[in-house]
Protein backbone atom coordinates (compact mmCIF):
# COMPACT_ATOMS: atom_id res chain seq x y z
CA UNK A 1 0.00 0.00 0.00
CA UNK A 2 1.43 3.41 -0.40
CA UNK A 3 0.07 6.81 1.84
CA UNK A 4 -2.19 9.18 -0.10
CA UNK A 5 -1.13 12.49 0.27
CA UNK A 6 -3.20 13.23 3.55
CA UNK A 7 -0.12 11.17 5.26
CA UNK A 8 2.29 14.42 3.45
CA UNK A 9 2.53 16.60 6.67
CA UNK A 10 2.64 19.98 4.67
CA UNK A 11 -0.22 18.89 2.37
CA UNK A 12 -2.40 17.98 4.99
CA UNK A 13 -0.96 21.14 7.57
CA UNK A 14 -2.85 23.30 4.93
CA UNK A 15 -6.23 21.64 5.30
CA UNK A 16 -8.99 22.71 7.71
CA UNK A 17 -10.41 20.04 10.15
CA UNK A 18 -13.48 19.18 7.47
CA UNK A 19 -10.89 18.36 5.34
CA UNK A 20 -9.11 16.06 7.39
CA UNK A 21 -12.05 14.59 8.55
CA UNK A 22 -12.64 13.37 5.35
CA UNK A 23 -9.32 12.57 3.66
CA UNK A 24 -6.28 12.71 6.19
CA UNK A 25 -4.84 9.36 6.90
CA UNK A 26 -5.83 7.52 3.57
CA UNK A 27 -3.64 4.72 2.43
CA UNK A 28 -4.20 3.16 -0.98
CA UNK A 29 -3.70 -0.38 -2.24
CA UNK A 30 -2.19 -1.06 -5.67
CA UNK A 31 -5.99 -1.11 -6.60
CA UNK A 32 -6.49 2.74 -6.02
CA UNK A 33 -9.44 2.07 -3.64
CA UNK A 34 -11.23 5.28 -3.17
CA UNK A 35 -13.01 4.08 0.11
CA UNK A 36 -10.71 2.69 3.03
CA UNK A 37 -9.81 -0.75 2.47
CA UNK A 38 -10.66 -3.05 5.50
CA UNK A 39 -7.81 -5.52 6.41
CA UNK A 40 -9.27 -8.50 8.86
CA UNK A 41 -6.29 -10.14 9.96
CA UNK A 42 -4.61 -10.84 13.00
CA UNK A 43 -1.47 -11.75 12.07
CA UNK A 44 1.33 -10.87 9.23
CA UNK A 45 3.90 -13.46 7.12
CA UNK A 46 6.72 -12.18 5.83
CA UNK A 47 9.53 -12.66 3.03
CA UNK A 48 12.52 -13.63 4.84
CA UNK A 49 13.22 -14.33 8.94
CA UNK A 50 14.98 -11.09 9.13
CA UNK A 51 12.46 -8.96 8.16
CA UNK A 52 10.19 -9.48 11.54
CA UNK A 53 13.41 -9.60 13.81
CA UNK A 54 14.06 -6.13 12.17
CA UNK A 55 10.86 -5.28 13.05
CA UNK A 56 10.11 -6.46 16.75
CA UNK A 57 13.28 -4.64 17.20
CA UNK A 58 12.51 -1.56 16.09
CA UNK A 59 14.76 -1.01 13.85
CA UNK A 60 12.39 -1.13 10.16
CA UNK A 61 8.68 -0.06 10.03
CA UNK A 62 6.01 -1.96 9.39
CA UNK A 63 3.19 -4.31 10.33
CA UNK A 64 4.22 -7.38 13.19
CA UNK A 65 0.98 -8.12 14.80
CA UNK A 66 -3.03 -6.83 14.89
CA UNK A 67 -2.58 -6.13 18.63
CA UNK A 68 0.16 -3.33 17.44
CA UNK A 69 -0.46 -2.74 14.11
CA UNK A 70 -3.11 -3.07 11.40
CA UNK A 71 -3.67 -0.78 8.04
CA UNK A 72 -7.01 -0.24 8.47
CA UNK A 73 -6.81 0.77 12.39
CA UNK A 74 -3.61 2.79 11.98
CA UNK A 75 -5.36 4.74 9.11
CA UNK A 76 -7.93 5.83 12.00
CA UNK A 77 -5.32 6.72 14.28
CA UNK A 78 -3.63 8.87 11.66
CA UNK A 79 -6.85 10.71 10.86
CA UNK A 80 -7.82 11.46 14.35
CA UNK A 81 -4.35 12.56 15.24
CA UNK A 82 -4.21 14.85 12.58
CA UNK A 83 -7.89 16.18 12.34
CA UNK A 84 -6.78 17.01 16.41
CA UNK A 85 -3.57 18.57 15.74
CA UNK A 86 -1.82 16.22 17.57
CA UNK A 87 1.29 14.27 16.92
CA UNK A 88 0.44 11.06 17.69
CA UNK A 89 -2.68 8.97 18.36
CA UNK A 90 -3.73 5.46 19.24
CA UNK A 91 -7.63 3.91 19.69
CA UNK A 92 -8.50 1.37 21.60
CA UNK A 93 -11.16 -1.46 21.90
CA UNK A 94 -14.23 1.07 23.79
CA UNK A 95 -14.06 4.97 25.19
CA UNK A 96 -13.58 3.25 28.51
CA UNK A 97 -11.10 1.44 27.62
CA UNK A 98 -9.32 4.28 26.47
CA UNK A 99 -10.30 6.67 29.65
CA UNK A 100 -8.40 3.76 31.50
CA UNK A 101 -5.20 3.73 29.42
CA UNK A 102 -4.92 7.23 29.39
CA UNK A 103 -4.57 7.06 32.94
CA UNK A 104 -3.16 3.42 33.90
CA UNK A 105 0.15 4.09 31.43
CA UNK A 106 1.30 6.86 33.28
CA UNK A 107 0.33 6.27 37.51
CA UNK A 108 2.14 4.18 39.21
CA UNK A 109 1.84 2.76 43.20
CA UNK A 110 2.45 6.13 45.21
CA UNK A 111 1.28 8.65 42.56
CA UNK A 112 -2.00 10.73 43.27
CA UNK A 113 -4.23 12.45 40.28
CA UNK A 114 -6.81 15.10 40.48
CA UNK A 115 -10.31 14.48 38.74
CA UNK A 116 -13.08 16.92 38.24
CA UNK A 117 -15.89 15.51 40.51
CA UNK A 118 -18.44 15.71 37.18
CA UNK A 119 -17.63 12.99 35.31
CA UNK A 120 -19.17 9.56 33.43
CA UNK A 121 -19.71 7.32 36.03
CA UNK A 122 -17.59 4.36 35.30
CA UNK A 123 -14.83 6.79 35.03
CA UNK A 124 -15.58 7.98 38.37
CA UNK A 125 -15.82 3.61 39.23
CA UNK A 126 -12.16 3.55 38.01
CA UNK A 127 -10.96 6.53 40.23
CA UNK A 128 -12.88 5.84 43.27
CA UNK A 129 -12.81 2.32 43.11
CA UNK A 130 -10.11 0.35 40.62
CA UNK A 131 -6.62 2.48 40.98
CA UNK A 132 -6.92 2.84 45.24
CA UNK A 133 -6.32 -0.68 44.97
CA UNK A 134 -3.20 -0.44 43.19
CA UNK A 135 -2.07 2.38 45.84
CA UNK A 136 -3.03 5.67 44.06
CA UNK A 137 -5.00 7.90 45.84
CA UNK A 138 -7.06 10.18 43.59
CA UNK A 139 -8.96 13.65 44.64
CA UNK A 140 -11.95 14.82 43.30
CA UNK A 141 -12.67 18.38 42.76
CA UNK A 142 -15.16 20.58 41.47
CA UNK A 143 -13.84 21.48 38.11
CA UNK A 144 -15.00 24.86 37.71
CA UNK A 145 -13.27 25.94 40.87
CA UNK A 146 -9.69 26.80 39.66
CA UNK A 147 -8.66 27.28 43.13
CA UNK A 148 -9.75 23.57 43.87
CA UNK A 149 -6.97 21.84 41.14
CA UNK A 150 -4.81 24.35 43.04
CA UNK A 151 -5.07 23.38 46.57
CA UNK A 152 -5.40 19.44 45.49
CA UNK A 153 -2.00 19.65 43.68
CA UNK A 154 1.16 17.43 45.89
CA UNK A 155 4.61 16.53 45.65
CA UNK A 156 3.39 12.90 43.84
CA UNK A 157 0.44 14.48 41.71
CA UNK A 158 1.14 13.26 38.35
CA UNK A 159 -2.68 13.66 36.22
CA UNK A 160 -5.37 15.95 35.87
CA UNK A 161 -8.06 14.43 34.62
CA UNK A 162 -11.49 16.34 33.52
CA UNK A 163 -14.41 16.37 31.30
CA UNK A 164 -16.12 19.48 29.45
CA UNK A 165 -18.43 19.50 28.85
CA UNK A 166 -19.12 17.02 31.73
CA UNK A 167 -21.32 13.96 31.50
CA UNK A 168 -24.36 14.26 32.35
CA UNK A 169 -24.12 17.73 34.72
CA UNK A 170 -22.78 19.91 31.82
CA UNK A 171 -20.01 21.77 34.04
CA UNK A 172 -17.40 23.29 32.07
CA UNK A 173 -13.13 23.37 32.92
CA UNK A 174 -11.59 26.05 32.09
CA UNK A 175 -9.07 24.13 30.10
CA UNK A 176 -6.93 26.78 29.77
CA UNK A 177 -6.26 27.60 32.99
CA UNK A 178 -6.34 24.54 34.15
CA UNK A 179 -3.98 22.78 31.49
CA UNK A 180 -1.71 26.29 32.28
CA UNK A 181 -1.19 25.06 35.92
CA UNK A 182 -0.68 21.53 35.26
CA UNK A 183 2.14 22.62 33.46
CA UNK A 184 3.22 24.79 35.66
CA UNK A 185 3.57 21.45 38.46
CA UNK A 186 4.83 19.03 36.15
CA UNK A 187 1.51 17.77 35.96
CA UNK A 188 -0.01 15.91 32.86
CA UNK A 189 -3.27 17.15 31.81
CA UNK A 190 -5.81 14.47 29.98
CA UNK A 191 -9.34 15.61 28.75
CA UNK A 192 -12.07 13.47 27.76
CA UNK A 193 -13.91 15.70 24.92
CA UNK A 194 -16.35 13.15 23.58
CA UNK A 195 -19.03 15.54 24.36
CA UNK A 196 -18.03 17.92 21.48
CA UNK A 197 -15.16 16.11 19.55
CA UNK A 198 -12.40 18.39 17.70
CA UNK A 199 -15.17 19.32 15.45
CA UNK A 200 -16.75 21.42 18.50
CA UNK A 201 -13.75 22.06 20.72
CA UNK A 202 -9.85 21.61 20.34
CA UNK A 203 -8.15 21.03 23.97
CA UNK A 204 -4.72 20.79 22.56
CA UNK A 205 -4.94 24.53 21.63
CA UNK A 206 -5.68 25.73 24.88
CA UNK A 207 -2.63 23.65 26.17
CA UNK A 208 -4.04 20.29 26.89
CA UNK A 209 -1.30 17.56 26.75
CA UNK A 210 -3.73 14.31 26.26
CA UNK A 211 -7.16 14.51 24.41
CA UNK A 212 -9.18 10.78 25.38
CA UNK A 213 -12.66 9.88 23.41
CA UNK A 214 -15.40 7.17 23.49
CA UNK A 215 -15.22 7.54 19.53
CA UNK A 216 -18.39 5.03 19.96
CA UNK A 217 -20.54 8.52 20.14
CA UNK A 218 -19.70 11.25 17.80
CA UNK A 219 -17.17 9.97 15.63
CA UNK A 220 -19.08 6.84 14.79
CA UNK A 221 -22.42 9.01 14.83
CA UNK A 222 -24.62 6.47 14.25
CA UNK A 223 -24.62 4.14 17.33
CA UNK A 224 -22.90 1.07 15.36
CA UNK A 225 -19.57 0.23 17.16
CA UNK A 226 -17.48 0.77 19.83
CA UNK A 227 -14.20 2.88 19.67
CA UNK A 228 -11.65 4.87 22.12
CA UNK A 229 -9.11 7.16 21.11
CA UNK A 230 -6.08 8.92 23.05
CA UNK A 231 -4.21 11.48 21.46
CA UNK A 232 -0.92 13.64 22.16
CA UNK A 233 2.55 13.85 21.96
CA UNK A 234 4.08 11.74 19.82
CA UNK A 235 6.49 10.58 23.09
CA UNK A 236 3.51 9.94 25.59
CA UNK A 237 1.70 7.94 22.81
CA UNK A 238 4.84 6.01 22.15
CA UNK A 239 6.68 5.81 25.23
CA UNK A 240 3.97 5.73 27.58
CA UNK A 241 0.45 4.26 26.20
CA UNK A 242 1.73 2.56 23.24
CA UNK A 243 4.33 -0.33 25.76
CA UNK A 244 0.46 -0.52 28.11
CA UNK A 245 -1.29 -0.74 25.50
CA UNK A 246 0.49 -3.11 23.28
CA UNK A 247 1.14 -5.85 26.51
CA UNK A 248 -2.66 -5.57 28.03
CA UNK A 249 -4.53 -5.50 24.94
CA UNK A 250 -7.31 -2.88 24.97
CA UNK A 251 -7.34 -3.09 20.85
CA UNK A 252 -9.87 -2.22 18.28
CA UNK A 253 -10.85 -4.38 15.90
CA UNK A 254 -10.16 -3.72 11.83
CA UNK A 255 -13.88 -3.63 11.33
CA UNK A 256 -14.82 -1.30 14.09
CA UNK A 257 -11.92 1.45 12.90
CA UNK A 258 -13.17 1.29 9.04
CA UNK A 259 -16.76 2.05 10.49
CA UNK A 260 -15.28 5.27 12.74
CA UNK A 261 -12.93 6.33 9.64
CA UNK A 262 -16.76 6.33 7.37
CA UNK A 263 -17.92 8.56 10.22
CA UNK A 264 -15.59 10.76 10.36
CA UNK A 265 -16.09 11.80 6.92
CA UNK A 266 -19.56 13.11 8.30
CA UNK A 267 -18.41 14.01 11.60
CA UNK A 268 -18.42 18.03 10.78
CA UNK A 269 -21.63 17.92 9.48
CA UNK A 270 -23.47 16.10 11.68
CA UNK A 271 -21.98 17.51 14.99
CA UNK A 272 -22.62 21.66 13.69
CA UNK A 273 -26.55 20.25 12.77
CA UNK A 274 -27.07 18.41 15.85
CA UNK A 275 -25.83 21.37 17.69
CA UNK A 276 -28.22 23.78 16.16
CA UNK A 277 -31.04 21.09 16.68
CA UNK A 278 -29.95 20.79 20.72
CA UNK A 279 -30.07 24.51 20.83
CA UNK A 280 -33.79 24.56 19.37
CA UNK A 281 -35.33 22.01 22.00
CA UNK A 282 -33.45 23.57 24.87
CA UNK A 283 -34.72 27.14 24.06
CA UNK A 284 -38.36 24.98 24.38
CA UNK A 285 -37.31 23.23 27.56
CA UNK A 286 -36.15 26.33 28.76
CA UNK A 287 -39.00 28.29 31.28
CA UNK A 288 -40.77 25.11 31.23
CA UNK A 289 -38.61 22.74 33.33
CA UNK A 290 -37.08 23.84 36.93
CA UNK A 291 -33.78 23.55 35.93
CA UNK A 292 -31.71 23.28 32.70
CA UNK A 293 -27.96 22.99 31.73
CA UNK A 294 -27.02 23.96 28.17
CA UNK A 295 -24.10 25.75 27.99
CA UNK A 296 -25.60 27.64 24.73
CA UNK A 297 -27.98 29.06 26.79
CA UNK A 298 -26.89 32.26 28.68
CA UNK A 299 -28.74 31.07 31.81
CA UNK A 300 -25.86 28.45 31.92
CA UNK A 301 -23.45 30.02 34.75
CA UNK A 302 -20.64 29.24 32.35
CA UNK A 303 -21.88 30.15 29.08
CA UNK A 304 -19.01 32.73 28.55
CA UNK A 305 -16.71 30.48 29.43
CA UNK A 306 -18.58 27.90 26.58
CA UNK A 307 -18.37 30.89 24.18
CA UNK A 308 -14.79 31.17 25.10
CA UNK A 309 -13.65 27.61 24.13
CA UNK A 310 -16.12 25.65 22.18
CA UNK A 311 -17.30 26.35 18.54
CA UNK A 312 -20.69 25.21 19.50
CA UNK A 313 -22.04 23.89 22.62
CA UNK A 314 -22.70 20.75 21.51
CA UNK A 315 -25.66 18.06 20.67
CA UNK A 316 -25.96 16.73 24.43
CA UNK A 317 -27.60 18.71 27.53
CA UNK A 318 -29.59 17.96 30.69
CA UNK A 319 -32.44 19.11 32.25
CA UNK A 320 -34.19 18.07 35.65
CA UNK A 321 -37.91 18.08 36.41
CA UNK A 322 -39.72 17.75 40.07
CA UNK A 323 -40.80 14.72 41.14
CA UNK A 324 -38.01 12.76 41.41
CA UNK A 325 -36.87 9.53 39.58
CA UNK A 326 -41.15 8.54 39.58
CA UNK A 327 -41.53 11.50 36.85
CA UNK A 328 -38.25 11.32 35.32
CA UNK A 329 -39.36 7.44 34.59
CA UNK A 330 -42.66 8.65 32.99
CA UNK A 331 -41.80 10.67 30.88
CA UNK A 332 -39.08 8.73 29.25
CA UNK A 333 -42.04 6.26 29.30
CA UNK A 334 -44.37 8.82 27.74
CA UNK A 335 -41.67 9.32 24.51
CA UNK A 336 -42.84 8.59 21.11
CA UNK A 337 -40.02 9.47 18.75
CA UNK A 338 -37.52 10.03 21.53
CA UNK A 339 -35.79 6.72 22.11
CA UNK A 340 -34.87 5.74 25.68
CA UNK A 341 -31.35 4.73 25.72
CA UNK A 342 -27.91 5.30 27.85
CA UNK A 343 -25.79 6.02 24.68
CA UNK A 344 -25.07 10.04 23.26
CA UNK A 345 -23.80 11.26 19.70
CA UNK A 346 -26.39 9.06 17.45
CA UNK A 347 -27.60 10.94 14.52
CA UNK A 348 -31.36 9.49 16.43
CA UNK A 349 -32.23 11.58 19.58
CA UNK A 350 -31.72 9.17 22.91
CA UNK A 351 -32.67 10.58 26.14
CA UNK A 352 -31.78 8.67 29.19
CA UNK A 353 -32.24 8.75 33.71
CA UNK A 354 -28.44 9.06 34.70
CA UNK A 355 -29.09 8.01 38.38
CA UNK A 356 -30.26 5.12 37.40
CA UNK A 357 -27.97 4.39 34.25
CA UNK A 358 -24.98 5.73 33.42
CA UNK A 359 -24.15 6.85 36.61
CA UNK A 360 -25.96 3.80 38.79
CA UNK A 361 -22.67 2.39 40.07
CA UNK A 362 -21.63 5.44 41.93
CA UNK A 363 -22.48 5.45 45.73
CA UNK A 364 -26.29 8.28 46.06
CA UNK A 365 -24.01 10.64 47.75
CA UNK A 366 -21.67 10.82 45.05
CA UNK A 367 -24.45 11.39 42.82
CA UNK A 368 -25.20 14.36 45.06
CA UNK A 369 -21.93 15.81 45.29
CA UNK A 370 -21.88 15.55 41.18
CA UNK A 371 -25.25 17.11 40.54
CA UNK A 372 -26.88 14.46 39.71
CA UNK A 373 -30.28 14.69 40.91
CA UNK A 374 -33.01 11.52 40.52
CA UNK A 375 -35.28 14.27 38.66
CA UNK A 376 -32.07 14.52 36.12
CA UNK A 377 -32.36 13.70 32.28
CA UNK A 378 -30.18 13.93 29.51
CA UNK A 379 -30.45 14.36 25.93
CA UNK A 380 -28.50 13.60 23.22
CA UNK A 381 -30.12 15.31 19.92
CA UNK A 382 -30.01 13.93 16.67
CA UNK A 383 -30.58 14.87 13.43
CA UNK A 384 -34.90 14.81 12.89
CA UNK A 385 -36.10 18.05 12.46
CA UNK A 386 -36.25 19.86 15.97
CA UNK A 387 -39.93 20.67 16.00
CA UNK A 388 -40.74 16.61 15.96
CA UNK A 389 -38.51 16.59 18.22
CA UNK A 390 -40.02 19.47 20.56
CA UNK A 391 -43.75 17.83 19.78
CA UNK A 392 -42.95 14.69 21.93
CA UNK A 393 -41.24 16.54 24.53
CA UNK A 394 -43.96 18.30 24.59
CA UNK A 395 -46.50 15.70 24.91
CA UNK A 396 -45.00 13.89 27.55
CA UNK A 397 -43.89 16.90 29.59
CA UNK A 398 -48.12 17.23 29.30
CA UNK A 399 -48.57 13.42 30.39
CA UNK A 400 -46.37 14.02 33.40
CA UNK A 401 -48.52 17.09 34.45
CA UNK A 402 -45.20 19.72 33.43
Amino acid sequence: MKRDTGQNRSITAKWRPATRAVRAGTWRSEQGETSEALFVTSGYSYDDAHTPAARFAGQEAGMTYSRTQNPTVQMLEERIAMLEGAEACRVQASGMAAMTASMLCQLSAGDHMVIAQAAFGPTRWVTDNLLPRFGIEVTPVDGRDLDAWQTAIRPNTRVFFFETPANPTMDLVDIAAVCTLAREHGITSVVDNAFATAALQRPLEFGADVVAYAATKLMDGQGRVLAGAVCGSAAFINDKLLPFQRNTGPTLSPFNAWVVLKGLETLDLRAHRQADNALVVARFLEGRVPRILHPGLASHPQHDLATRQMIKPGSIFSFEIEGGRTAAHGLLDALELIDISNNIGDAKTLMTHPASTTHSSLAPEVRETMGVSEGMLRISVGLEDPQDLVEDLDQALKAVGL
